[in-house]
């Protein structure tokens, strides 16, 4: 079989303003480029699509830098090698890298993970065992500091993240655990497959009635996703020395004009409320841990995890805008 010519990739066209459209992205035909010394040809096989993504694409200071225009974007994506400069790589080796949003990939051999397709299917290391496992394993346990008997509450809690959160509270003894999600069917998901005690639809009525409704005697631990109403809904119910991780605020992210903070901070000092920012990034340390710990489970069938597929690299960009807008349940990924 003759070896590909020709590549794919999607570049930002423009930084939007507001929600993101089809007309921020470009779909660029390339040549297949070639890898130099210490490097690898890879071609992308699954790759990932995540909210963090959007931030990305405004050119304002953050954690990482900015998606630049004209260029092509960047995200997880687990591959195949096809070439390799460097020992220890072969071709048909599995890897993990951050060169998504492209066909193939030239990838520095040090930036590269592998990866066993044997031992997991390879959309896992983008997913349940991968950067969104880790923070759901992290967040809960190093930055929400769960302690079983807790009563948690995890907004966002059909995505890849949030869905984590809840059976790892559960497994490791929480009292109960609550989820919100969008739709009915993701409510009936939380609460018939993966375990949650009660979960509602965050667009039946206001979150702070429902919230209160699920967890009458309160809520000690909040994994926030989703920010804005949730979060005063949340600082509401949470009981003295609460513990809150902030992981995201998609609500917020397509937001235009600065969102009105939540109006109970001032209960941040009456109840002693912990609430505290996390990204996975401070947490790499637990990786070893986290992987030893969760990976058996998943095997086990004891952590459950669902996947959203769309197929083919120039529907990338609908994938992400799916994402957006809650067309998932569990992670999102693109198959190339």
């Amino acid at each position: 079989m003759n070896a590909p010519t020709q590549a794919t990739e999607i570049r930002l066209a423009a930084r939007p303003h507001g929600a993101p459209t089809q007309e921020n992205f470009d779909i660029v035909d390339i040549e297949v480029p070639s890898p130099g010394p210490g490097q690898l040809l890879v071609r992308n096989v699954v790759m990932s699509v995540d909210p963090a993504m959007r931030g990305r694409m405004n050119d304002v200071k953050s954690y990482t830098p900015p998606f630049v225009v004209g260029e092509a974007m960047l995200g997880g994506a687990v591959g195949e090698v096809l070439e390799s400069t460097v020992d220890g790589f072969e071709p048909g080796d599995h890897v993990l890298h951050q060169l998504g949003w492209r066909t193939h990939a030239i990838v520095d051999a040090e930036r590269v993970a592998k990866v066993d397709g044997s031992a997991a299917p390879l959309s896992t290391y983008l997913g349940v065992l991968g950067m969104p496992g880790l923070t759901a394993y992290s967040g809960l346990l190093e930055s929400a500091e769960f302690k079983p008997g807790d009563t948690v509450f995890v907004s966002g809690a059909a995505g890849a993240v949030g869905s984590l959160v809840g059976q790892l509270a559960r497994l490791k003894g929480a009292k109960r655990v609550i989820g919100s999600a969008g739709s009915a069917e993701k409510v009936r998901y939380l609460t018939e497959t993966l375990g949650f005690d009660a979960a509602f639809n965050y667009k039946d009525g206001p979150v702070a009635e429902q919230l209160a409704a699920a967890a009458p005697e309160g809520i000690d631990v909040y994994f926030d996703n989703v920010g804005g109403e949730h979060l005063e809904a949340a600082i509401a119910s949470i009981n003295l020395h609460g513990r809150i991780a902030v992981c995201g605020m998609i609500s917020q992210y397509n937001a235009t004009e600065p969102n009105p903070a939540p109006r109970n901070l001032m209960q941040l000092v009456a109840k002693r409320i912990t609430m505290r920012g996390m990204l996975v990034l401070d947490h790499w340390h637990l990786r070893e841990q986290f992987l030893s710990e969760v990976a058996p489970l998943v095997a086990s069938g004891e952590i459950k995890y669902s996947e959203t597929f769309v197929d083919g690299i120039r529907n990338a960009p609908q994938a992400f805008l799916g994402l957006l807008n809650g067309a998932n349940t569990g992670k999102m990924l693109v198959r190339l």
